[in-house]
């Protein structure tokens, strides 16, 4: 694999491809030809993506003032083998990676961010069905932050077909990329206008016979950032004789847009460079082999997220359903996406942990103040001996017209303890039962609580 080591040495390498490409396109100036890459199952490739970003993000500040401009820096490099994999339904796409090199960085203001894989969990099986994208790795749970990390990439077997042509096409020919592949490249939730035109501009034959394209286009449209405009301006190129993408550049221009006036409140620059080679066996870690006995599909259990504060002292499971919110002092917050639960979770030394008995008389007289009337309430249960001693209550509760099941635990430890108190709206506490055990259940302290 060549590795792109700077936009300089990039333009180099696109000059030096263009002498071949003027020289020999007269040759083939009228020849139609297919450019059509075929995604069957077993088909393994290795891929090497880098992105650079710069610009100013718009940061709200104090009410009634306006916001303030940030310098944003942001790189990334990951280098990964993937292999189509059989999908589990017929409106999805499903592929298997091991990723080999990782780096991403960014830098927001004074705020420095830098997130990874850890070794144990660089398999992943990704799916795609619609707009939607969800890795999750057979070794293991994974973090957000892994999950971010993958979530910025693109997603090839979509990305490329998008990219080109329903039947053969002669030099000058134009088509409109897919909606999967504008998706996949701009990372829009919703595309209000706009779109993405791809030109064949022609083909070389200076030692490999590679269709040049030319893509471009403005799309306008809300994303995770909000309501946004990319410009988008690049080169690919297709390796008519492996019929393989071999190489997508993208330059783009991000701007933020403001909600009410739709002016520009942000702008950032950035370039993407995708690289890719076929691979005639797979890899170790994606051989038969190795992926036999694994479970590929995704489940209650593989799918688990995994929460790690090393600062903190904390560690649990939760299932995708739930967000991290806010982590303040020692508590940390957690919410259900759909349902309506929520979870507070208190890290306390190992002198200052109530005993359940206390814990349940200290709820008690809360609910007793607040004139929450007590319904149903259960005796406090060991769950887990010694060392890691976990005990569990449940209280069944009405304000005023609002009822609620409160699952409580206590888990302590000699370095330390949490307590746990998971609020359920009644009608939805069925289902989150299950849920906030499991949390419950993985929850550890992880250093010396002082």
């Amino acid at each position: 694999m060549t590795h792109v080591s700077s936009p300089g040495r990039i333009l180099v390498g696109i000059c030096l491809f263009a002498t071949g490409f003027t020289q020999s396109l007269r040759a083939e100036a009228q020849e139609a030809v297919a450019l059509v890459e075929a995604f069957k199952p077993g088909l393994t490739y290795s891929v090497d993506i880098q992105v650079k970003v710069d610009g100013k993000l718009s940061v709200p500040t104090e009410k009634g003032k306006p916001p303030r401009l940030v310098p944003l820096v942001g790189v990334s490099h990951l280098l990964y083998d993937e292999r189509i994999l059989d999908p589990d339904d017929a409106m999805a796409q499903k592929a298997v990676r091991g990723y080999r090199e990782v780096e991403f960085k960014r830098v927001v203001g004074s705020n420095a961010q830098d997130a990874g894989i850890r070794p144990s969990v660089r398999r992943m099986v990704v799916i795609r069905a619609g707009d939607r994208r969800a890795p999750f790795s057979p070794d293991g749970p994974l973090t957000w932050g892994e999950i971010d990390v993958v979530r910025t990439d693109v997603f090839i077997p979509a990305t490329v077909p998008g990219l080109l042509p329903a039947g053969p096409v002669r030099p000058g020919q134009t088509w409109k990329a897919s909606a999967a592949a504008v998706v996949e490249l701009t990372d829009m939730q919703k595309v209000d206008e706009g779109g993405l035109t791809v030109e064949f501009v022609g083909v070389a034959a200076a030692g490999k016979r590679m269709a040049r394209l030319k893509i471009s286009g403005t799309i306008r449209g809300v994303n995770e950032d909000g309501p946004n405009r990319q410009k988008l301006d690049g080169t690919a190129f297709f390796n008519l004789d492996a019929g393989l993408l071999t190489y997508l550049s993208i330059r783009g221009t991000h701007e933020l847009l403001d909600g009410a006036s739709g002016q520009t409140v942000g702008v950032i620059e950035g370039q993407f460079i995708m690289e890719r080679k076929p691979l005639a066996l797979p890899p170790a870690d994606l051989s038969d082999a190795s992926l036999r006995g694994l479970n590929l599909k995704p489940d209650a259990e593989n799918t688990l997220l995994l929460y790690d504060d090393t600062n903190l002292g904390v560690r649990f499971l939760y299932p995708r359903g739930w967000r991290v919110g806010a982590v303040q002092g020692r508590q940390v917050t957690l919410d259900h996406s759909r349902l309506g639960g929520g979870v507070l979770l208190t890290v306390e030394p190992a002198d200052k942990v109530p005993t359940a008995d206390d814990y349940l008389r200290e709820t008690a007289a809360f609910l007793q103040k607040e004139k929450a009337r007590v319904t149903v309430q259960t005796k406090p249960a060991p769950v887990r001996a010694e060392p890691a001693r976990l005990d569990r209550f449940t209280l069944d509760a009405e304000f005023d017209k609002d009822a609620v099941r409160i699952e409580y635990a206590v888990l302590k430890q000699t370095d330390g303890g949490v307590t746990v108190a998971a609020r359920l709206p009644l009608a939805t506490a069925a289902d989150l039962k299950s849920d906030v055990e499991r949390l419950m259940r993985s929850l550890s302290v992880t250093k010396r609580i002082e």
